[in-house]
């Protein structure tokens, strides 16, 4: 009972908001998206054994959904909040790790990691390529094993860059998880910055009493 651009426009405004998909030429379809349970705490635990599988992939095969990622390697500016945390000069270089992690071919959150370029200059840590014993063994290798880390997370609207990389609809917040890395001398190694949009997940601490 409604004009064709009418209905159009509605389904537009579905799409936008990650409600619907358009699967061309079949129609279009409600997105069907389960919550990833995200665990900060996961970080400090073992590695599978499978050298192919990190957390993530481990975590994603064992619910029956097939993980993929893509990775890139960049010499970015480290900007006010990597340079609080990294302890550098904001307008220093800081080599980024950028990777978009998938579920089921769909963008479900962003794991950046950062490094003082002096650091890890010549390493693998600066190829574009998923590194089996995972960056934490790269920097024990090259001498600088982490001793603690501090989490924090912030809540807030995401940025340009965060919406396009995730295909994020409007209105749609993200929470942040910085992880920083420290020598047992106190010096910062890594930032991993982890983008968690809303609709995706479900953040879990556990803890426990002696």
């Amino acid at each position: 009972g409604v004009a064709r651009q009418t209905v159009r426009a509605g389904l537009g405004v579905l799409v936008t908001e990650g409600l619907i998909v358009a699967r061309r030429p079949r129609g279009y379809f409600v997105r069907e998206r389960e919550h990833m349970i995200y665990r900060p705490q996961q970080k400090s635990r073992p590695r599978p054994a499978v050298p192919e599988m990190d957390r993530f992939s481990e975590q994603i095969v064992a619910s029956g959904r097939k993980p993929s990622y893509a990775i890139e390697v960049a010499l970015i500016e480290a900007g006010a909040d990597l340079a609080e945390r990294l302890r550098v000069d904001p307008s220093s270089t800081v080599v980024a790790r950028r990777r978009v992690r998938f579920i089921n071919g769909e963008p479900t959150n962003i794991n950046d990691s950062h490094f003082p370029i002096d650091l890890v200059r010549d390493s693998e840590i600066m190829l574009p390529a998923y590194l089996p014993r995972g960056t934490d063994q790269v920097l024990v290798e090259l001498g600088y094993p982490q001793h603690r880390a501090i989490d924090e997370i912030l809540v807030r609207m995401p940025t340009p860059d965060e919406i396009h990389r995730l295909g994020l609809g409007p209105g749609t917040p993200v929470a942040v998880h910085f992880d920083t890395g420290y020598t047992v001398d106190g010096r910062p190694v890594q930032c991993a910055v982890n983008v968690l949009p809303g609709d995706r997940h479900r953040i879990v601490f556990e803890r426990h009493w002696a």
